[in-house]
């Protein structure tokens, strides 16, 4: 068995112990719910999923580095380039009001690299996973897995972009660009968080953009996206999950979707 087949392995089974903890808080009543400091919500089950993580990957991967969305950066020594990144809820206002959209992202990365992700959403009964030229596959409940495609929308005029707000467009001072965007695609839809890039790997999106997101919020998913056949950059083009924004797409439509959104342009090729 590789050592990319056995990261992979064990990184499907973090996702199991992190549903277990995550299916069996949604929608407690005792569920404890505080803000952080950026006043966004954190729940126990965050916190718990999390820690649980934490202890499983220190167990088995002790030489391994963590980044995680919910407590400081562990691990590591300086002769490993591997880290683990874990966002232990992804859709946290979700999860506290009872909607079922939201999940687990867990991803490694070697060195700028991420070589295996799993996103798992146990209340929508689905799981998509990806390992580095191995591609990107989705399984709904006990089903068979099935590969994950980007879609072949060649133009904005005939695709679905999606995101998660508008006001943090507004606060960036990019939302002139995004709205010339919107108005190009087809149909616009804010299916939000995770969600957006899961749904372009399977190819029922065709573009997804947010302008301000952490490593955590990404890792796995852009993987999953270049897995599919797609193409997964920050808002100036740069390929990857860690340059603090996401323009995600299936590869066609990616040049005429940048063009748009830089904050400079008021028009851009369709």
């Amino acid at each position: 068995m590789s050592e990319l087949h056995e990261d992979m392995v064990l990184a499907l089974a973090l996702a199991d112990a992190a549903d277990a903890i995550t299916t069996a808080r949604f929608r407690a009543l005792d569920l404890r719910i505080e803000a952080k400091p950026d006043l966004s919500p954190v729940t126990d089950a965050d916190r718990d999923t999390e820690s649980r993580l934490r202890e499983l990957l220190a167990a088995a991967r002790p030489h391994d580095a963590i980044h995680g969305e919910e407590f400081a950066d562990t691990g590591a020594s300086g002769s490993s380039a591997r880290r683990w990144v874990i966002d232990p809820i992804d859709g946290t206002k979700n999860y506290v009001r009872g909607v079922p959209v939201w999940a687990s992202l867990i991803a490694l990365m070697d060195g700028p690299n991420v070589i295996v992700g799993v996103v798992s959403a146990p209340a929508l009964g689905r799981r998509w996973w990806a390992s580095a030229g191995g591609g990107a596959w989705a399984r709904t409940g006990s089903d068979d897995p099935v590969a994950c495609r980007v879609s072949a929308v060649p133009t904005l005029t005939d695709a679905s972009l999606s995101y998660s707000s508008l006001s943090g467009w507004e606060e960036r001072g990019l939302l002139p660009g995004f709205l010339d965007l919107t108005r190009r695609c087809w149909r616009t839809r804010a299916f939000g968080d995770f969600w957006s890039y899961v749904l372009l790997a399977e190819g029922t999106v065709d573009v997804a953009a947010e302008p301000e997101v952490a490593l955590h919020d990404l890792a796995p998913l852009a993987l999953i996206v270049a897995e599919a056949g797609g193409v997964f950059t920050d808002l100036t083009g740069r390929p990857g999950p860690d340059g603090g924004s996401a323009l995600a797409s299936n590869g066609l439509l990616h040049s005429a979707a940048l063009a748009l959104l830089q904050p400079d342009s008021s028009t851009g090729a369709a």
